[in-house]
């Protein structure tokens, strides 16, 4: 009875969604199988760590933790508009890109809003939008890379409000360079908007990421402290972008989101750009690692801008995914792109020695287990 009674309460759009969310946490994993992972190396997280300012950033923002965070996250925003080079009103500091796109969709997408995305890519996008009963129109990817010109395509011919490329790519850690992103931000339609996720742009090579043009109405750039910051469990992702859509977040955002922990650990982590140096010089000898690995198991690594690496298990998805059910079952938490062709793919984590020397031994198992 009381299901039924919750059931009429909600939404038509509510009823119609699944019950399902993105990604099932590795917590949700190890409840299952009723032990840790000896190695978490699936949800993109920096084994690495935060800098250590931002740890006691941290411990001391927790003693003040009775009071409710700054509002405006003045101090951070301020920072990193300095830090950029932008104007102040150009940034907006949120709950993770996984928040501030919510916002944005929230901002611009209705009952069948036409948006575009790529078949494979990030799904917590596509999520936001089915929540908000928009229509989803993908475009496949090319050679293990998103097409941002299959994706400007589409969006003129289906006159998308929105559509989003990573840059560089989750799940498959290609990149397209600056040169690319600046052509198709200029072929970006009107009454369109570009959402370019760069949530893995401090681990790309030079040249990935073009110079920030705020001023520029068809994109809307985010980034994020959850990668080669350390600071995923922080939840702290910002964008950069027109003051037109900066300043509409205030009409949706929770405004007591952000906590002060997290902001003040943000603001040290941003201050300590030698800690983020040395994490993308561990990120490369990782990647380096999880390239030899895959060579001496007959596998190809698809070479990854990120703080990851795709390897193609050389079969088709049903083969992907029992390699990854042996891995999981060997304590080594590793996900899989969803969709085909990609899903013949496994995606691993960078990590330390400890976590390369586990998959090193449990992926011949996985892979003799799985043929």
């Amino acid at each position: 009875m009381d299901e039924l009674i919750v059931d009429k309460r909600l939404t038509a759009l509510a009823k119609s969604l699944p019950s399902s969310v993105p990604f099932v946490g590795p917590e949700a994993q190890e409840r299952a199988r009723g032990e840790v992972f000896s190695a978490r190396l699936g949800a993109n997280e920096s084994v690495f760590g935060p800098s250590p300012r931002a740890i006691s950033a941290m411990e001391a923002a927790a003693r003040e933790a009775w009071q409710y965070a700054d509002p405006e996250a003045h101090d951070l925003r301020h920072a990193l508009a300095t830090h950029h080079g932008v104007p102040v009103e150009n940034v907006f500091v949120g709950e993770g890109i996984d928040g501030i796109l919510g916002l944005l969709v929230r901002l611009t997408v209705e009952a069948e809003t036409p948006v575009v995305t790529s078949a494979g890519a990030y799904p917590t996008f596509n999520y936001h939008v089915d929540g908000f009963g928009g229509a989803i129109h993908k475009v496949p990817y090319r050679a293990d890379s998103e097409d941002p010109v299959a994706l400007i395509s589409a969006a003129t011919a289906k006159k998308a409000r929105l559509v989003y490329w990573a840059n560089p790519d989750n799940p498959m850690g290609t990149w397209h360079g600056a040169g690319v992103v600046e052509r198709t931000i200029k072929h970006v339609p009107d009454n369109c908007l570009l959402v370019l996720d760069e949530a893995y742009i401090d681990t790309a090579p030079e040249g990935t990421a073009p110079p920030l043009d705020p001023s520029n109405p068809r994109v809307i750039r985010m980034r994020t402290f959850s990668k080669a910051y350390g600071l995923a469990g922080a939840r702290v992702g910002y964008a950069i972008g027109p003051e037109r859509i900066i300043s509409a977040f205030d009409k949706v955002r929770n405004h007591f989101g952000m906590s002060r922990i997290s902001q003040a650990a943000a603001l040290a982590a941003l201050e300590d750009q030698a800690h983020l140096a040395d994490v993308t010089r561990q990120v490369a000898w990782s990647r380096a690692e999880l390239y030899r690995i895959a060579r001496e198991n007959d596998l190809k690594a698809i070479p990854s801008a990120t703080n990851f690496v795709t390897i193609d298990c050389g079969g088709d998805g049903d083969f992907a995914r029992a390699v990854l059910a042996s891995l999981l079952a060997q304590g080594i938490f590793v996900r899989m792109p969803g969709v085909a062709p990609l899903d013949r793919c496994i995606r691993i984590s960078c990590g330390g020695e400890a976590e390369m020397a586990a998959l090193a031994e449990a992926l011949p198992r996985a892979l003799e287990a799985a043929r």
